[in-house]
């Protein structure tokens, strides 16, 4: 097999369990040593419990792979620093960042509480600036030493973000962020030898089987597996990825697709600032634009979506 990620080092967040356990174990297998954090919490970000990242960690190491164990809460400034220095320090550099930690407390917007939007946009998109910011002081600091570097993101967002569902403000929006978040870094990285891109993954875990509606112990379904967002994510931190930043890629299962963003569509120009006067205008745009998408990315009918062009 051809190792893409031979002699890099790699941090990888929510890695004890599903998609950041699947980044986690790929890298290692394609060369890379690897930092496994995990705060070890249940679905909702309640507990901690370093015995997942821990397993990872001995799996690694049991293919004669190098990786440590990390339980640092990413939202937490410092210690997503410490994080991001404890891969420097055990295995001398940080070539890879993946953040993947994520926690969900989905509900409709009337019946979601304060604590519960505070909580999963700090978990995800603070969650996500953090090491981002600490692996970017270094990469900025080796450039204006003098020191190449070669390094990749790797940022999650999701479908709920970039398209929008039912029952997901907060996570959808700190999904929206993180995408944003991903695009702008990449324009302010790249001089510095760093790639950012982002995956919007689709996959069976343990946050999302409530939402299939189906249990975890039907994860032997290779169809919606996590290991097909490993791949992508694993083939992005390679050197065959050196000229890919600022992308979105949205991945289910065996399905590849760069997610286009947000771009103007129709356009007309006005002559009378009266809002009166706008009506016949922006009804001939919503004519010609476009549906929103679903959460497949494509045009569809739904809840909240026109069914049809006026």
């Amino acid at each position: 097999m051809t190792k893409l990620c031979e002699g890099k080092t790699a941090v990888v967040t929510g890695a004890g369990r599903g998609i950041g356990r699947e980044h986690a174990l790929m890298l290692a297998a394609h060369g890379a040593s690897v930092i496994v954090n995990d705060l070890g919490g249940d679905e909702h970000g309640v507990g901690s419990d370093l015995t997942p990242a821990q397993e990872v960690v001995e799996e690694i190491r049991a293919a004669g792979g190098q990786a440590e164990v990390n339980g640092a809460d990413v939202s937490n400034f410092a210690q997503a620093k410490d994080m991001i220095h404890q891969a420097i320090d055990s295995f001398g550099s940080i070539d890879i960042l993946i953040n993947n930690a994520g926690i969900l407390r989905d509900r409709m917007i009337f019946s979601l509480s304060e604590e519960d939007f505070d909580t999963v946009v700090k978990v995800h998109l603070k969650g996500t600036f953090a090491p981002l910011h600490h692996a970017a002081v270094y990469w900025r600091e080796r450039a204006k030493a003098g020191e190449s570097n070669d390094a990749r993101v790797i940022n999650t967002s999701s479908p709920s973000g970039i398209y929008g569902n039912i029952g997901q403000t907060n996570y959808g929006a700190a999904k929206a962020g993180i995408a944003a978040m991903s695009i702008i870094s990449a324009m302010e990285l790249t001089k510095y030898g760093v790639t950012v891109n982002c995956l919007a993954p689709g996959a069976f875990t343990r946050l999302t089987a409530p939402l299939i509606g189906s249990s975890l112990s039907e994860t032997s379904n290779i169809a919606m597996s996590p290991i097909w967002v490993a791949a992508v994510a694993v083939w992005l931190c390679s050197d065959e990825a050196k000229d890919v930043t600022g992308r979105v890629f949205d991945v289910a299962g065996n399905t590849l697709s760069v997610a286009e963003g947000w771009r103007k569509g129709p356009i007309a120009s006005t002559e009378d600032p009266d809002p009166a006067s706008l009506g016949p205008t922006i009804l001939d745009l919503l004519r010609k634009a476009r549906i929103n998408a679903d959460m497949s990315g494509l045009e569809a009918e739904g809840p909240g979506r026109p069914t049809q062009n006026l």
